[in-house]
């Protein structure tokens, strides 16, 4: 039986990025509207199981309505670029979803969804209207039901004619009547004034209708009777706007819409793409197994593979150290299964070379009769080629055999050459250079629960296939460094920087588990403190943790506004709460419980589970291929997300401490490193002599902006001009900066331009910048680091505004990841050269963390900030501030 399910698509991605906390991939694309909507779709497609579904979009700003009322929608503000961007994403997933979508030019999706619904009930047909506007309960009928989101967007509310009766008293078309009364401040649609939605029922419920009402303006008093009289004419107009035009000539047959469902594997890359991993897994939309393992087999059986098991295979081991020793063109692949090296366990390697594959597991790595190929593992002077080795390092160094002579890893060229593409997994970067089909990890030995070793001739098959697409690959990936003018960035700095990276983390960082369950315990004692003030002023005792007893507290027993509802009740998340701050003394207290118990769950007991049996070190992982920024991002535990606005959580670092006995932690942070990229790129003589004369940057943009002197910037005009100076280096838009500030959009759009006023320099510079974007398809650090932008001549406007952005963004923070790379690879090159005992153990954005024997430290209280200052020549001056103590804390 024929079901249709209709969407309105700008109506749920407004709610659903509303609703939705902030999201981005790698990219830097914003997806919390594309998320929200998906997971809505997702919920409906199961629960609803259409056979026939669209998405209807509104084409473009003008419509029909405003030839008989041009201010239709005029109160509306400027959507927002970061939802703005979202849309063309989104389009292209329902195509992956093989679900239809529809616009045309003139009409509102509503109309377009009203045309179809009248189909519907002229077919007897059943329908359920998706969206977030209750205009369209309109539209309810005995075969359509309409589905209106709450608040958020995955739970609905439906409407079919009896509901509407129950809710409101109304039939489905008198829906219209009471807008035509009430009016619509989103749509800008007048109505009457002094009329809100209870009074309108009131009048709809004795009269019937607008027209109703007017004719019996005679039993009417009153300011309410001179109201109707004198905006009858509004009252009519609104009705006749907010009424749904039926007979859209729609060029698309039903047929058109059938879904039969998605292909799983379109899907797959598509969230792939956009990093909806939990999507991913929920849908299990990895690889076919047995189709991958058959493909595979394929593969393998054109190799020449030799295993290697025991000392019964010695001749094959010597033929492979004598290959090693001759042949220049080999692949090595080292097999660490799980995220975290640290703890990854070890299942093999395989060496791909001209002739022939050779494979062996890792038991055979640690006989006796392999010592020559650890020792080949070990020597500096014997190239490797492989694929993610800082990963292999790692696990190779936790299981006791030392390794070296990193030439070339596949991952981190890739990576390079396009630091967009989620993931660099071997097979991806395989099937882009066109390269015989690698089935993934998944496919082989399965995920979660389902997770197990394959028989050992799949794995041997497994590793020599992933050793042969390494060989393959590193002249391929060789030559696109070269082409690409990235090979410095790779051999000067990547590179080096992965052995050094390595080094760190199995060094690892010394914490005092005492400290930090002393922490614990005096979060517990504040937490027991705000418990009993909470309750004192609730006059209850309540599950304070349960969302639906404090919002019962809150809006019931306290009477608090309640600005948003779900489906289990009141929300009481961050934003609500912090409106509600200002009405009583029990909601600071609630946030300040929140932080804390945060701080108690994620960090101090976090990082207790953290320290490593054996070294009482805490060894995190540094991740070189994520960031599409080049930024390092720190995993297992993620160091670089210490909260430290808090004092409590500034408190944790004083669990950080030296490994040895009278050494100190000596911390050196970049001075607004960013800024002075920006400065030196831009060329602004206003930003370059504010750094140049050392003066604060955000009390010299509040005094050109507001053109004041310094003695006469307060807190607020800093606060604003800090918001601002940051929010340009990552190319924020009015909305964002509103935010941030608690201020207008007109507001903050005013402040961006009296910001770029001033600093004329930075605004040329966003705009050249654009312009060589245009030109070349790309953008570059000052250390040629390149980020492909695909949509810069994008004709969608939306598309080519988001890579414009990210062009205007990625010199200034991809310079700055460079530079304190930079800095990591020559203070490892000072710290050698020297013979020094001190140690670099952690990089936390732009601040790096030593441990200091105390006859080093007046040294390298010199050497530190000296190296990070001579980084990178600017036209400005680098800065780095050094500090030291007995523990991370004091060394801030």
């Amino acid at each position: 039986m024929e079901k249709w399910m209709l969407i309105d698509g700008n109506s749920i991605a407004y709610r659903a990025f509303f609703a939705m906390p902030p999201l981005t991939n790698s990219a830097g694309l914003h997806t919390n509207a594309i998320f929200g909507f998906t997971t809505m779709l997702l919920k409906l497609l199961e629960q609803e199981k259409p056979t026939h579904v669209l998405v209807a979009f509104d084409a473009g700003k003008v419509t029909f309505r405003h030839e008989g009322y041009t201010e239709y929608k005029g109160g509306r503000q400027k959507t927002p670029p970061e939802l703005s961007e979202q849309f063309p994403v989104l389009k292209d997933l329902l195509n992956a979803f093989s679900i239809a979508q529809y616009e045309i030019s003139g009409y509102e999706a509503d109309d377009i969804i009203g045309t179809l619904t009248k189909a519907a009930d002229e077919k007897g047909v059943p329908a359920v209207v998706v969206t977030g506007d209750k205009d369209m309960l309109q539209l309810a009928s005995d075969n359509v039901t309409v589905a209106v989101t709450r608040k958020g967007v995955s739970d609905v509310d439906l409407y079919s004619p009896a509901a509407i009766e129950e809710k409101y008293g109304l039939k489905p078309m008198q829906i219209i009547d009471l807008k035509g009364l009430m009016g619509d401040v989103s749509d800008n649609i007048p109505g009457v004034p002094g009329i809100g939605e209870k009074t309108a029922l009131k009048l709809l419920h004795e009269f019937g209708s607008v027209e109703g009402v007017l004719d019996g303006l005679d039993k009417l008093k009153g300011k309410q009777k001179e109201n109707i009289e004198t905006h009858k004419e509004d009252a009519v107009m609104s009705k006749r706007l907010a009424t749904i035009f039926r007979e859209v000539p729609i060029d698309k047959s039903t047929d058109e819409l059938q879904y039969s469902g998605y292909d799983g594997a379109k899907l797959g890359e598509a969230f792939r793409k956009l990093e909806f991993k939990s999507l991913i897994d929920r849908l299990e939309l990895g690889e076919d197994a047995e189709a991958a393992a058959q493909a595979a087999q394929q593969s393998a059986a054109e190799l020449n593979i030799r295993v290697i098991e025991s000392d019964n295979d010695a001749a094959v081991l010597e033929q492979l150290l004598q290959t090693l020793e001759t042949e220049g063109s080999t692949g090595l692949y080292i097999e660490a299964i799980g995220e975290n090296p640290h703890h990854a366990e070890l299942v093999g390697l395989a060496v791909s070379t001209e002739d022939a594959v050779y494979a062996l597991p890792y038991d055979a790595l640690r006989q006796p009769f392999a010592v020559k190929l650890r020792e080949w593992l070990e020597q500096a002077d014997k190239p490797k080629y492989g694929f993610d080795l800082h990963k292999a390092e790692l696990a190779l160094l936790w299981s006791g055999i030392a390794f070296d002579g990193i030439a070339f890893d596949v991952q981190l060229a890739a990576y390079l050459l396009d630091p967009t593409e989620s993931g660099q997994s071997l097979s991806l970067i395989n099937d882009k250079r066109g390269l015989p089909a690698l089935p993934s990890d998944e496919a082989i030995y399965g995920k979660g629960a389902k997770f197990k070793l394959p028989e050992k001739d799949a794995l041997f098959r497994h590793l020599a296939l992933k050793a042969e697409a390494v060989r393959k690959l590193v002249p391929i990936l060789t030559e696109e460094l070269d082409r690409t003018s990235m090979s410095g960035l790779y051999f000067d700095l990547e590179q080096p920087l992965s052995r050094i990276l390595a080094g760190m983390e199995h060094m690892g960082i010394k914490v005092e588990k005492e400290e930090l369950e002393a922490l614990g315990s005096d979060l517990e004692r504040q937490l027991s403190t705000i418990v009993t003030d909470i309750y004192r002023l609730a006059g209850t005792e309540f599950n304070i943790g349960s969302p639906k007893q404090l919002g019962e507290i809150l809006f019931e027993k306290l009477g608090l506004p309640a600005y948003k509802k779900t489906k289990t009740g009141y929300s009481t998340d961050a934003e609500v709460l912090e409106e509600l701050a200002k009405y009583h003394d029990i909601v600071p207290l609630i946030l300040h419980y929140r932080q804390l118990a945060k701080l108690q769950s994620t960090y101090v007991e976090g990082l207790l589970k953290e320290i490593r049996g054996g070294t009482g070190k805490i060894h995190t992982y540094y991740r070189q291929t994520i960031a599409a920024t080049g930024r390092l991002s720190s995993q297992f535990p993620n160091l670089q997300n210490i909260p430290i606005r808090l004092e409590e959580g500034r408190k944790i670092r004083k669990a950080f401490v030296p490994s040895e006995p009278c050494w100190y932690i000596l911390a050196a942070d970049y001075s607004q490193i960013e800024l002075r990229v920006l400065a030196h790129i831009s060329g602004d003589e206003n930003l370059k002599e504010a750094f140049i004369q050392d003066m604060d940057i955000h009390t010299k943009t509040a005094m050109d902006v507001f053109g004041v002197p310094a003695e006469q910037v307060d807190s607020n005009m800093r606060r604003q001009a800090k918001a601002v100076n940051f929010g340009i280096v990552y190319g924020i838009s009015d909305f964002g900066l509103s935010q941030n500030l608690g201020i207008t959009r007109k507001e903050a759009g005013q402040f961006i331009e009296q910001y770029f006023e001033v600093f004329k320099g930075v605004r040329q510079f966003m705009d050249d910048i654009k312009k060589d974007a245009r030109r070349d398809g790309y953008v570059t650090t000052l250390l040629d680091r390149r980020r492909y932008l695909n949509d810069i001549n994008a004709s969608n406007f939306n598309l080519r505004s988001f890579a414009e952005r990210t062009a205007m963004n990625t010199p200034i923070q991809g310079t700055a990841a460079d530079i304190i790379k930079l800095a990591m690879v020559h203070m490892d090159a000072e710290l050698r050269q020297r013979k020094l005992k001190s140690r670099m153990l952690l990089q936390v954005h732009d601040e790096l963390v030593f441990e200091v024997p105390e006859e080093e430290l007046e040294e390298m209280k010199t050497l530190v900030p000296a190296t990070m200052a001579g980084a990178l020549k600017l036209d400005v001056p680098l800065r780095a501030d050094v500090s030291y103590g007995l523990n991370w804390y004091e060394a801030k």
